[in-house]
């Protein structure tokens, strides 16, 4: 059996949504010291729909593949369908990542959030800060209070 599906080597090969939105509505940008991968995701959004997203990613192959299959799942949806996006949802859609590279969807997942994130506080749109969990976070005057 390969080591990465097939689904893994077309995105890391050919991957979509590669770039930066000059005027984006959000950016998210994530990493992981262990393994030095760096995402960053570019978000266009009309109407609480992400219309355009891009990303540049420094890293792996999975990271790549991770980062381009995640923007594939959310462009054209809504933002709350996106905030839905699990690392799992982002693995299961290329076929599976081996075990030790699962964190490169979660990164994908994180930096999605990230981006979403930023729109919020752009905006000043509230939000469920359970739905934005930061450790180094401590106090954000855009969250509510709901559970």
């Amino acid at each position: 059996m390969a080591l990465y599906s097939e689904k893994v080597m077309d995105h890391f090969t050919n991957p979509r949504n590669v770039g930066k939105i000059e005027d984006a509505d959000g950016v998210g940008e994530v990493g992981n010291a262990k393994c030095g991968d760096i995402m960053k995701i570019y978000l266009k959004i009309e109407n609480d729909i992400i219309v355009d997203v891009k990303f540049n990613t420094f890293g792996c192959g999975s990271a790549i593949a991770s980062s381009s299959m995640a923007t594939e799942l959310i462009k054209g949806k809504p933002i709350s369908e996106a905030l839905e996006l699990t690392n799992k949802a982002v693995a299961e859609a290329l076929d599976g990542l081996p075990a030790h590279k699962m964190h490169c969807s979660v990164l994908a997942e994180e930096a999605i959030r990230a981006a979403i994130k930023d729109y919020y506080d752009k905006n000043g749109i509230a939000y469920d800060k359970a739905d934005f969990p930061d450790p180094h976070d401590e106090e954000d005057e855009h969250f509510t209070e709901e559970d």
